[in-house]
């Protein structure tokens, strides 16, 4: 099975912005089927300029999102609460709009948040973050988009680390149209057998992110890549890979996931040498 491959924006720029479209043009030139737009700053971001810009250079998108503490839907502050499912609904109508199947992102707190929480807390946090995402799951149903919740490594969420936190998660949401983002990175830190945890998402495995150990050049680390492809394709995983990775000259960005070096020679060359590899890896021309 030859799945789609993307590149997530990431890898250029931040925050995401309609003058960056050009990125389009130039992933089709590598020969990326996939933009993945991660959206951090909404009112920088139209469907419109989006949608023709993809369709010129025949991508197909998809859309991230981006959790920052105002974002954070597990919060005890309702207001952020509130404004994590404003963000989120923001999302879902650009993914509908875009023609993104779903969005995807850890939405279930804020990202770097990693605390020793006592037990009565922790489950309370959770709960919240079930009821809030039952709500953005109902609105995203009607939109015909699905929810992809990203498991983060420890250093990143003290939630959801594991596919096993993930699907129980799912479970206590309770809707048909939400399930995973695997992001190999992540799963190669947290989970004792990376093709075991894929297969233990299945068929709630929406969207698959690939990024080294080291969050460089996919093929140029110790990801058990053979591993990960056999898996995907017991799943029956049809949906596209997208490699993700970090500039660490963003220092926003940088600070949130601890990049402090660079993990490849350019951004061009983490996405055409990881393209070539994943393309080599899913039997595809490189």
């Amino acid at each position: 099975m030859t799945r789609p491959l993307g590149a997530s924006t990431f890898i250029w720029t931040s925050p995401m912005r309609d003058e960056e479209l050009w990125l389009c043009g130039h992933l089709a030139q590598m020969g990326f089927d996939v933009i993945e737009i991660c959206v951090e700053t909404p009112g920088m971001l139209t469907a419109p300029a989006i949608t023709k810009a993809a369709a010129d250079a025949g991508l197909a998108v998809s859309v991230c999102g981006a959790f920052g503490p105002s974002r954070n839907i597990s919060s005890e502050d309702e207001t952020v609460r509130a404004q994590a499912l404003d963000y989120l609904r923001h999302c879902i109508d650009l993914a509908a709009e875009v023609g993104s199947p779903h969005v995807a992102g850890p939405m279930y707190s804020a990202t770097g948040l990693a605390r020793p929480l006592p037990p009565h807390e922790r489950l309370a946090e959770r709960e919240r973050a079930a009821e809030g995402l039952q709500v953005a799951a109902e609105y995203a149903r009607r939109a015909g988009v699905t929810l992809a919740i990203e498991p983060l490594n420890r250093y990143e969420t003290d939630m959801i680390n594991t596919v096993e936190q993930g699907l129980s998660l799912c479970q206590a949401i309770g809707a048909p149209n939400v399930g995973l983002m695997l992001d190999t990175y992540h799963l190669n830190i947290e989970e004792t057998s990376v093709g075991d945890a894929i297969r233990l998402a299945g068929d709630r495995c929406l969207h698959v992110q690939a990024s080294e150990n080291q969050r460089g050049i996919p093929g140029a680390g110790h990801v058990p890549w053979q591993e990960v492809k056999d898996a995907l394709d017991d799943i029956s995983y049809a949906g596209s890979i997208v490699i993700e990775s970090f500039i660490p000259t963003i220092e926003e960005i940088a600070r949130a996931v601890s990049l402090w070096r660079p993990v490849a020679p350019s951004s061009d060359e983490l996405a055409s040498t990881g393209r070539a590899f994943l393309a080599s890896l899913e039997g595809g021309v490189a």
